[in-house]
Order: C-alpha cells, then sequence, then structure tokens
C-alpha cells in the first residue's frame, strides 16, 4: 500500500524523511516548561517532547494548571478547581471554575509588559504601513471602550464586524472584550446574503465596518453591501463606519439602522476625554468571547461560541511553549477576519509578540516577492500562511532566499489544507535548512490546534510535527466500535479521548445542545471528540499525516484514501500543466460502487487532452495504487471555494451523486455550481 506520493509506504511511515532538527533543543521554552513540570510535581520527565506529551494527556488538571502559572495568566480571581477530567466531554464541563479574567487585559498587558512606546503593530495594506505602539494600542482600546459603554453596550450583547484585517478591527475586538462584548467578524469580501445568514442569527447591537476593502491594487466600496446587511439586522442599534480608503465616499445615512445611529469612528470617540480610564471587566472563564461559523456550504452556518479564557490558555500553550514566541518577536500570519486564524494571530499579543496585520492580496505589490519583502523588511520571526500559496509558489519555482536574506525568520506555519510532501521539499529549498516549516491542524470547531509545531521534534516531510499537549489525540476505525489504529500507521478518524478548554462553550441558539452533541459526539459518544479531519500518526515519529476530511474519503470498491493523496501527486509532477484540482467520489442511486472522479482546472494555455489523463493515470497508478486511480478524469471551468479558500467536496460530491444537497451561502464562486449540475446531468 501506497501514501502521499510515495512509491512505498515504509519511506514515509518505516523510514521518515527528516528535513530540519533543532541542534538545541534543551534551549527551548518547551525544556524550560519539562523542568518547571518537574520540580511542580517531583517528576522526572526526560527532556523530549515525547515524554512530556504523554504526561500532559495523563493528568489534564494539572498540565493545564501548569500552562496557568508558566505562561503567566491573569486573573483577577485564583481558581478553586481546574476540571473535572472524569467527566463527559458532552455536556461540557466546567473549566477553571471561580477564576475571573478579561481576554483584552491579557493582551494588553501581558507578562513581561513590554516596553511602551515599542511597536505592538505593524498595520500594512498593498500600499502603506503603519507602526502602531503597545501605548498608542491601549490609548485606542481606552476611548473606544468608553465609548461603547456610553452607547449601551454591556457583558453579553453581540458586536459584529464587517472588516478587514487592519489595527483598527483589532481595536474594535479589544474594546468588546473590555466590555464584556462577544466579538464575530467577517472579511469584506463576503457577499451580504452570507453575512445576514450568520450575523441575523447573533442579533448584534453594534456594527463595525470599514468604509472600503483594498486588493489587488483596487479600492472597493463596501457600503453598498453594508446597507443590505443593515436593513436584515433589526436588532442593529449602532453602526460605527471606519474610513480605510479617502477614496471611497462615506454616505451614513445609506448604513443607519431603523432604529439607531450610524457614525463615523472619529466621532464615535470624540468626546471620550483623557480622565477615563481603561477599565475590564473581569468575567468567568468560559464566558462567551467569540462567535465564529461553521462553513456553511450545506446549510445555514451553525454559530459557535468560543469562551474567553479557553481561547487564551490555549494560544497562550500555543505560542509561547510550542513556538518560544516571546516579547518583540514578530508574528506575521496571512489572514482575513473570517478564518480562526485571525484569533490565533492577535491572541501573539499575550506573548508580548508584535503583530503583523495585512490587508490585501499576498502578490501585490511586488507579485510572488511580496510576502518576502515583507518579512524582510519587518523582521518578521513567524510567518503563517496557507497550504495552497506555498503550492503556488512551489508551481512558479520562485527561490526567496536568492533575493531576500529573511534573517530574523525561524518558523513557517502552513494550514488550511493539506501541506504536499513535495512542498515541504520545495520550502527547505527555496528558504533554506534553517527554517521550522511546521504543517498544522486544528479548525474554527476548536479556534486552535490539535497538530502544532515544535522546536523540540524534527521536521519529516509530509508530516505535522506533533499533537498539541493536553490534546489526546487518536487515530480510530471509521466503524462505531472506534478501534484505535495509531501503532499501526493506519488511515483513520481524528478523535480526542479527553476534555480540553478550548472545546466550545456552547453553540448559539441552541440551548439543549443538540446541535453541538450532533457535531463532534454523534459518532462514537460523549466521551470521544470526533472532529472531521482523515488522518494517519506515524508509529515511527508520532507526526501526523493528514489525508483529508472524513466526509470526503474516497471509497471505491471499499478501499479508503483521502483526496490529499491524488492532489500530492498532481503537485508534485504536474505543476505546469495542472492548476487546481477536485477529487470526489460519485455514488448515484443506481450505482452499485463508488466512481473516483477528478475534475481538473489547467493551467492558462494548457490544453486538456486524452494523452494528459492517460499520462495521469499511469502517474497515479505507479505513485499510489490501481485503486487509487480516478475511474473518470474530467476537465473544469472553476473548482469552488468557500470564502477561507477551502474546496466545498462534499457540495461537488453531493451534485455529482445526485443527493439533495442544500447549498449555503458561504460557497464564494457558487455560479461555477451549475457548471457540475450539467455535467451530473450529461453523465
Amino acid at each position: 500500500m501506497t501514501v502521499n506520493g510515495y512509491d512505498d509506504e515504509s519511506e514515509l511511515i518505516l523510514n521518515p524523511v527528516e528535513l530540519w532538527r533543532n541542534p538545541n533543543p534543551d534551549s527551548t521554552c518547551c525544556a524550560r516548561f519539562i523542568e518547571y513540570v518537574n520540580k511542580s510535581h517531583g517528576l522526572n520527565l526526560t527532556e523530549t517532547y515525547d515524554d512530556l506529551y504523554s504526561w500532559s494527556i495523563s493528568d489534564i488538571p494539572a498540565f493545564w494548571a501548569d500552562v496557568w502559572s508558566f505562561t503567566n495568566v491573569r486573573s483577577s480571581t485564583p481558581y478553586t478547581s481546574v476540571v473535572d477530567a472524569a467527566a463527559p466531554m458532552f455536556p461540557r464541563p466546567q473549566f477553571f471554575a471561580g477564576a475571573t479574567l478579561s481576554y483584552a487585559q491579557n493582551l494588553l498587558f501581558p507578562t513581561p509588559v513590554p516596553d511602551a512606546d515599542s511597536a505592538a503593530v505593524y498595520s500594512v495594506t498593498e500600499f502603506s504601513t503603519t507602526a502602531v505602539t503597545w501605548r498608542e494600542l491601549r490609548e485606542r482600546v481606552r476611548k473606544l471602550s468608553v465609548a461603547m459603554r456610553r452607547a449601551g453596550v454591556k457583558p453579553g450583547d453581540r458586536v459584529a464586524g464587517y472588516v478587514s484585517n487592519n489595527v483598527s478591527t483589532l481595536v474594535s475586538l479589544l474594546a468588546t472584550s473590555a466590555v464584556g462584548g462577544i466579538w464575530s467578524s467577517t472579511s469584506s469580501e463576503i457577499g451580504s446574503v452570507s453575512v445576514v445568514e450568520r450575523l441575523a442569527q447573533i442579533e448584534p447591537v453594534l456594527l463595525f465596518t470599514d468604509n472600503a476593502s483594498i486588493y489587488n491594487q483596487k479600492v472597493f466600496n463596501n457600503l453598498a453591501k453594508v446597507s443590505e446587511i443593515v436593513a436584515k439586522l433589526p436588532s442593529l442599534k449602532t453602526v460605527v463606519v471606519v474610513e480605510t480608503s479617502s477614496a471611497s465616499a462615506i454616505d451614513l445615512a445609506s448604513v443607519t439602522p431603523a432604529a439607531g445611529v450610524a457614525v463615523l469612528a472619529d466621532d464615535f470617540v470624540a468626546n471620550v476625554g483623557q480622565d477615563e480610564e481603561l477599565q475590564f471587566e473581569m468575567l468567568d472563564f468560559d464566558f462567551p468571547l467569540f462567535i465564529v461559523y461553521s462553513s456553511g456550504t450545506t446549510g445555514k452556518p451553525k454559530c459557535i461560541v468560543h469562551g474567553q479564557g479557553g481561547s487564551l490558555i490555549q494560544h497562550k500553550k500555543e505560542h509561547f511553549i510550542h513556538m518560544d514566541m516571546s516579547t518583540g518577536d514578530v508574528f506575521f500570519q496571512y489572514t482575513t477576519c473570517s478564518w480562526m486564524m485571525w484569533q490565533w494571530l492577535i491572541s501573539g499579543l499575550a506573548s508580548g509578540a508584535t503583530l503583523v496585520l495585512y490587508d490585501g492580496s499576498p502578490f501585490q505589490p511586488a507579485g510572488e516577492s511580496s510576502m518576502f519583502k515583507l518579512i524582510e523588511e519587518l523582521g518578521v520571526k513567524y510567518y503563517g500562511t496557507s497550504a495552497k500559496y506555498l503550492s503556488i509558489l512551489e508551481q512558479k519555482n520562485y527561490m526567496p532566499r536568492e533575493t531576500y536574506a529573511m534573517k530574523n525568520l525561524r518558523m513557517v506555519t502552513s494550514t488550511g489544507s493539506v501541506l504536499s510532501p513535495s512542498t515541504f521539499s520545495y520550502i527547505y529549498r527555496s528558504l533554506g535548512p534553517d527554517i521550522v516549516l511546521s504543517s498544522i491542524t486544528g479548525g474554527t470547531d476548536i479556534l486552535s490546534l490539535f497538530g502544532a509545531p515544535s522546536l523540540m521534534t524534527p521536521v519529516y516531510k509530509g508530516e505535522i510535527q506533533v499533537r498539541g499537549l493536553g490534546m489526546a489525540v487518536e487515530v480510530w476505525s471509521p466503524e462505531e466500535d472506534g478501534k484505535r489504529l495509531d501503532e499501526t500507521g493506519q488511515p483513520g478518524d481524528l478523535v480526542c479521548t479527553k476534555v480540553f478548554p478550548c472545546m466550545p462553550v456552547m453553540f448559539w441558539n441552541d440551548p439543549a445542545g443538540e446541535k453541538y452533541e450532533a457535531s463532534y459526539f454523534e459518532r462514537f459518544g460523549r466521551h470521544v471528540w470526533h472532529h472531521g479531519d482523515f488522518v494517519r500518526l506515524s508509529p515511527k515519529t508520532n507526526g501526523l499525516i493528514m489525508l483529508g476530511r472524513s466526509d470526503g474519503v474516497l471509497k471505491p470498491a471499499g478501499v479508503r484514501f483521502g483526496s490529499s493523496e491524488i492532489y500530492n501527486v498532481l503537485i508534485k509532477e504536474f505543476p505546469t500543466e495542472v492548476d487546481d484540482a477536485l477529487c470526489v467520489g460519485m455514488k448515484r442511486a443506481e450505482d452499485m460502487d463508488e466512481t473516483v472522479v477528478l475534475f481538473l482546472k489547467m493551467q492558462p494555455q494548457v490544453s486538456f487532452t486524452p494523452e494528459l489523463v492517460a499520462k495521469i493515470k499511469k502517474t497515479i497508478r505507479e505513485q499510489l495504487s490501481p485503486r487509487h486511480v480516478p475511474g473518470i478524469i474530467d476537465e473544469t471551468p472553476e473548482i469552488p471555494f468557500t470564502a477561507n479558500g477551502k474546496k466545498t467536496e462534499t457540495i461537488v460530491k453531493g451534485i455529482i451523486s445526485k443527493s439533495k444537497i442544500k447549498v449555503g451561502a458561504s460557497v464564494a464562486n457558487a455560479d461555477c455550481l451549475q457548471w457540475y449540475r450539467d455535467w451530473a446531468e450529461a453523465h
């Protein structure tokens, strides 16, 4: 059996290819944490990640208590207990009972406190870069939070953002947290129907919006869409418009809610006096902070609610212990405000990091070199991006190290989809041998990571380095008996078998928890979180190998494999012919077995030919197996994606299988789905 584009499974599973190893693992924050744990509990853990990981999931309360103290979580009252680790995962048990804290305070006043006049944020567009100091950031949050309280925003009120990734959005979120509000944002490239589909469910009282968005050197006026959104949200009392571009006119009357006011951001805070202090509402650990949304590709998006303490302590663990992030380190994650990676980025402030908030195209203004020019200029140490972006650079064979020194760059993280083994190799060719390339995985459901970076563990080709500390991740067979497959290297479903603090605190408008339970605990019961990823765990390295989503698993003749295995071959062997691809299973009512269908979007000026189809089939047969060869390969003009850039395999699978499937508003290019409907009718 073969996997991930390798001629022999043993090359990846039994003989992993090492790409990087830390010459000084004892110098890492994780090593210091091991010493801390040993001293706290009279243990003798060896200075290895695996030893620490095993302990972290064996004593959940002790582990999270140590993370709390080691990462300097700031609270106004102490906790009385950590969690009942023996309780079922559903209903969700309470974490850190008795503790009250403020997420915003922890981000604005991390320990140790950075120099007030040093940069907290670089707010970057395609046209300019603006540095904002810690002092300026706190002052802006102070003024806005005072104005929000004056406007009647109180703890538990929902505050929405239809915004770009800039410092004004960060200030809006921190001010919302300071007053105890619940923040929910969507990025301004998303259409009004999709935004209303989300926000109408949570009934926000205040909406922040940018008057314009910038992408690919063009300025787009947002207010026409905002007008449509405001008209469908009767709960709104206040709309605050941030002027992000003077090139786009602002008509406040067009965005004034029926029972409220619309105001420019500068005017909203104009009357706040210097004598009014920055105050933080101190709230329970599990008090709601963020509302984020499921993809909504096959129906109305579910409103997933995350608590302030769970998001904070999980992100501090990942940034501080896993990544060594500390005061003054520059942290750049390319993201939008609709993607959970935005929350992951901004929490870097809690470790004292300086954030890069980028709004625009990753290819502007300097093409492929844009992001790497920025990395060099700002001294970025941690750079996060999508696997798709890195695969595009690989296709172009772009070599940033030939142009930019990037002497501060230490770690590149990749997420959003599976990172191909060939792209692992490309990164080390293009950026150099000293980079820590960390493919990571988690998601909106946990607002953080199951598969995480590590500075103590080698990077192996095609693998996510480690399972996150305190996250009892296992690989189970898809059958209801849930047989563990960890030690065999066989593919299966990613599950988590012990409670963790970044579990959602609830779903909005789900008082009995029926949607919550159905989302994660329907398959294996209330003691096991079923995440929906199809993975392998390497018995040799303990690294995770991502194979795709469980609902997109291909099963021709009963053989299960992930679509990423096909994509990896295409990326590696056909980069000049194939621009993108979609691989799904087709099983109509009359079919006895599932047929694997591979849709190819060709590179410009490249023809789709029978000869190319034959070559692709031959390559898949040789590099994977005869059972991996698609039954049908066809050309498509467009691949459907969500607004976050994820392929909508489940929707296309439903369409071509002629099953009844509702398409949600979150498919960014939903018009292209008609082509797949026509294809299904013709086949």
